[in-house]
């Protein structure tokens, strides 16, 4: 078997709007211009995971596998040796890659009668050995953890909520044609005034609606990543755009509450 050294993610920005309910407001969270320079994105990213360059893969994240242009994100892998083990759940891993991930500067707080819709257009691979994801995370304490769109290198898409680590809320469907585009919608709505519903749109069909017990009022993190297992990796590219970030309430509530500037404690996916 022939093995490549190096993988590449692609994200580019696009308009990011929503419809504005008849009741309530609506605001651009990122705006299509975050990839248009190192200031714009400044502006609304940050490089790395949240907590640093390490997570639960065989990649470390480092600043020089991100670059922009022309709009696009690219996240770049390359295969690398000589790296200082990872710790990760009292486990250690090697480190055989360095790729690049970012986040968002802003938190996600699903507030009494809000909402968040998070849309993205999507090819990415299925390629055993890589982990691309886009999803959202607890910022303090975990979970929360939404998953709204990842690929473990199954030939599927995975879509999951997080109660805890034992207690998840899991649909894995078919990904079909990996080298086109495919429309990613996540839709989370404050359901009882404690929970927040999820709702997971795959080519604008719903795949399922899931609950996350005790998420209203707690802020999340949203990344998008490229993560490697610990096995090799055959190349590969993925790119994202996102047409429509934005939040709204639909119901006459008060503006949503600072969110605290604690860091997580990650899950183990």
């Amino acid at each position: 078997m022939f093995w490549f050294n190096q993988a590449t993610l692609l994200l580019s920005s696009a308009l990011l709007v929503a419809d504005v309910l008849p009741v309530g407001a609506v605001r651009t969270i990122i705006p299509k211009t975050s990839f248009d320079s190192q200031p714009n994105f400044d502006a609304d990213w940050n490089y790395l995971y949240p907590w640093g360059t390490d997570h639960n893969g065989g990649a470390r994240m480092n600043k020089d596998n991100v670059k922009f242009d022309s709009g696009v994100l690219t996240l770049t892998a390359n295969k690398v040796s000589g790296q200082p083990q990872a710790t990760h759940g009292g486990r250690k891993i090697n480190i055989n890659y360095l790729s690049g991930a970012v986040h968002a500067k802003e938190h996600f707080n699903v507030s009494l009668g809000g909402g968040y819709d998070f849309s993205a257009e999507l090819r990415a691979t299925t390629t055993k050995g890589t982990w691309p994801a886009f999803w959202l995370t607890a910022v303090q304490g975990w979970p929360p953890e939404i998953d709204m769109a990842e690929w473990k290198g199954s030939g599927k898409i995975s879509f999951n909520t997080f109660n805890t680590s034992s207690v998840v809320a899991a649909k894995d469907v078919d990904y079909p044609s990996p080298d086109t585009f495919h429309k990613i919608k996540c839709e989370t709505r404050d359901l009882n005034g404690k929970d927040v519903q999820a709702k997971f749109y795959l080519d604008d069909q719903l795949v399922t609606t899931q609950v996350g017990a005790g998420y209203v009022g707690k802020p999340m993190y949203l990344s998008v990543e490229l993560v490697l297992l610990k096995r090799r990796l055959v190349s590969v590219l993925i790119r994202v755009i996102l047409p429509g970030l934005s939040t709204y309430k639909w119901k006459a509530l008060p503006a949503y509450p600072a969110p605290t500037e604690a860091l997580n404690s990650k899950s183990e996916t």
